[in-house]
């Protein structure tokens, strides 16, 4: 027997053993895993192998309250999102929602693919849901300060908060253009004026990061772990409805549309938005979640917008009336306009059979659920969710840091706006004097940091008080502003004798709305509710006052202005009140420019600058100004 034949056996299993190996090895390496692929290459590798299960998966938003890991695994949910005040824990520490965003990030991962799912939450002047969270002024707050820079570094230092706690998405900003402030979102607008919101989308940027040079015009950007995805909203026209009434009907022709209420998505989807999201408003009569010919045909085909679509709370479901009354209908009429990913929340099976009986049923062609996916992928893919698809505690001190804190007081510095100034133009009233005998503090909204914030905050409809975070009331803020020997006297709804007894030199009133959202705020007569007028007639009749307004858009206040020496509007300021005093007492300047008409009476609405009845109280761009001691003096600079 030869030594050949003798070894012939082992050798050839030692072969068969090398070329199993190599096979093995070979079937280890999976190309959409590999961050070293070019994107493309990498969507297109993992949607060959994606079942039909898998890709409906990847087209539907859940509410974390029903993410379990089952529902994760077996329905392969693509994304989840936190609703207005839905939190892992009362008060919860970035450390709490970090393990429990990866707790759902881990289900996601167990399943065949390992797609990770992407996590979104409404993070709209700064990460509102988030207790001790910086909490910055309002959109309608700041669209006052007509300030792109300052926008920018709004949008990160939001980004880092969001992702401190574990979350790569941001339902924000919202791009809508209020033209009517009967409308309950109008504080999510930056202005009546388009020409303001283009100019301030410059917090995508912020919230991405900057586009790179060269980036082909629509595809998303984001720029990593301390960036999130970005969602322009609400597409198209939600701030246009008829008397401002929210969800409603906008109806103007389509020069209009493009003219007033289409030209921020053109900036935002050329700085790289990764995600529109659609109105549950309609368009002359057409619900905009059923709308194939703008959400497909403008945005995706003619604006070249390459990230995904998704559907706003329900939004589906209110494509009828009542909502909800044919879902099959309205799962067919959402996802065939163009709808990529379906904020459903709830009822998540109900969702997935439909979807799946019309692709079986050749109702919804494959081709659209194919672009849906394809396009979600995209997104998860260029912000490098695959790679690093849980999140650590690495950020956690970025949440209501002493940096973002004074970002947000710059903020409220640059978004009041001074509308009246002394009773005669000689005799301003502001600055106050810091040093005084006596002050009067007064006003439901003085020393209530829930009314100061508004609605989104802590809680969907946003809450009365001062427990529900960390921050500073005007009241405090004036305090801490004042000479140590100016006694200040704080009494929330004085009467006219107290008042006059007292001797004050003189008094802040801060009243103005409670907080609210959407539906919730819509309102026809948008009058300050008692006891905001009675405190304003009992200290102005009595001494010299200055009326601080904290709103979420110009209320009635005319009846009032005579008895008034000063009037500031301060919109919805968030948590830092600091930056109210700072102006007040002439640290700083006012400098801000009204970005709304502020109108007589409610009679006159819609009433927006450039219309021929244009006879408002304050004009749009109207504000008076003053010096600043601290910005004159060099050791502030």
């Amino acid at each position: 027997m030869s030594v050949m034949g003798r070894y012939s056996v082992p050798i050839k299993a030692f072969l068969l053993i090398c070329c199993l190996a190599a096979v093995t090895t070979e079937a280890e390496y999976v190309k959409y895993r590999d961050a070293k692929q070019p994107m493309g290459a990498r969507v297109r590798d993992l949607m060959r192998r994606m079942t039909l299960a898998e890709k409906i998966g990847q087209m539907t938003q859940i509410e974390r309250s029903v993410a379990t890991p089952d529902v994760m695994k077996n329905y392969f949910i693509g994304s989840v999102l936190s609703g207005g005040g839905s939190v892992p824990a009362p008060k919860a520490s970035p450390e709490t929602w970090v393990n429990a965003v990866n707790e759902i990030q881990k289900a996601a991962l167990s399943t065949r693919l390992g797609i990770p799912m992407i996590y979104g939450i409404d993070a709209v002047h700064g990460h509102n849901n988030v207790y001790n969270a910086t909490i910055f002024p309002h959109n309608v707050g700041l669209g006052v300060t007509r300030d792109p820079v300052l926008l920018k570094k709004i949008g990160d230092a939001t980004a880092l908060e969001v992702r401190a706690t574990g979350i790569p998405y941001a339902f924000a900003p919202c791009i809508a253009v209020c033209r009517d402030p009967r409308w309950g979102r109008c504080y999510e607008s930056y202005s009546e004026d388009h020409r303001i919101v283009r100019m301030l989308t410059e917090i995508i940027p912020g919230l991405q990061g900057d586009l790179p040079a060269n980036s082909p015009k629509g595809v998303p950007f984001v720029a990593g772990k301390n960036k999130v995805a970005a969602c322009a909203k609400h597409f198209v026209g939600d701030g246009g409805t008829t008397k401002g009434i929210n969800e409603n009907n906008t109806v103007i022709d389509y020069n209009g549309l493009l003219s007033i209420h289409m030209p921020a998505y053109l900036d935002a989807i050329r700085k790289g938005v990764a995600t529109v999201m659609v109105s549950y408003s309609s368009w002359n009569g057409k619900k905009m979640h059923a709308n194939g010919d703008l959400v497909t045909g403008f945005l995706k085909n003619k604006l070249k917008f390459k990230g995904f679509v998704i559907s706003d709370w329900e939004g589906i479901d209110r494509i009828t009336s009542p909502p909800h009354a044919n879902y099959s209908y309205s799962v067919q009429a959402g996802v065939g306009a163009g709808i990529d990913m379906v904020m459903v929340p709830y009822k998540v099976t109900e969702f997935l059979d439909d979807l799946t009986k019309q692709v079986q049923n050749n109702v919804i062609p494959m081709s659209r659920i194919d672009d849906a996916v394809k396009r979600i992928l995209r997104v998860k893919f260029v912000m490098g969710l695959f790679d690093n698809p849980l999140a650590d505690n690495s950020l956690a001190n970025q949440v209501g840091s002493p940096e973002h804190r004074e970002l947000a007081r710059e903020a409220v510095r640059k978004s009041l706006v001074l509308l009246k100034n002394g009773k005669s133009s000689g005799k301003p009233l502001i600055p106050l004097p810091k040093k005084a005998q006596k002050i009067l503090v007064a006003g439901s909204h003085a020393d209530n940091l829930g009314n100061q914030c508004g609605g989104w905050t802590i809680a969907w409809q946003g809450l009365n008080g001062n427990d529900l975070t960390t921050g500073t009331t005007i009241l405090n803020a004036v305090k801490s502003t004042v000479h140590p020997d100016t006694q200040v006297v704080y009494n929330e709804n004085p009467d006219a004798n107290f008042v006059k007894s007292n001797n004050f030199a003189y008094a802040i009133v801060v009243v103005g709305e409670p907080p609210y959202a959407e539906t919730f705020g819509d309102s026809l007569n948008l009058t300050i509710p008692e006891p905001g007028p009675s405190t304003i007639r009992n200290v102005c009749g009595s001494v010299k006052c200055v009326v601080v307004v904290i709103s979420g858009r110009p209320v009635v206040i005319e009846p009032y202005v005579s008895n008034i020496d000063a009037l500031v509007a301060a919109w919805l300021p968030g948590t830092e009140g600091q930056g109210v005093a700072d102006l007040l007492f002439g640290d700083y300047g006012f400098t801000g420019k009204l970005a709304r008409t502020w109108f007589r009476s409610v009679d006159q609405l819609p009433m927006n600058v450039g219309d021929p009845h244009y006879d408002p109280l304050y004009p749009f761009g109207f504000g008076l100004t003053t010096k600043g001691t601290k910005e004159s003096d060099p050791t502030y600079s």
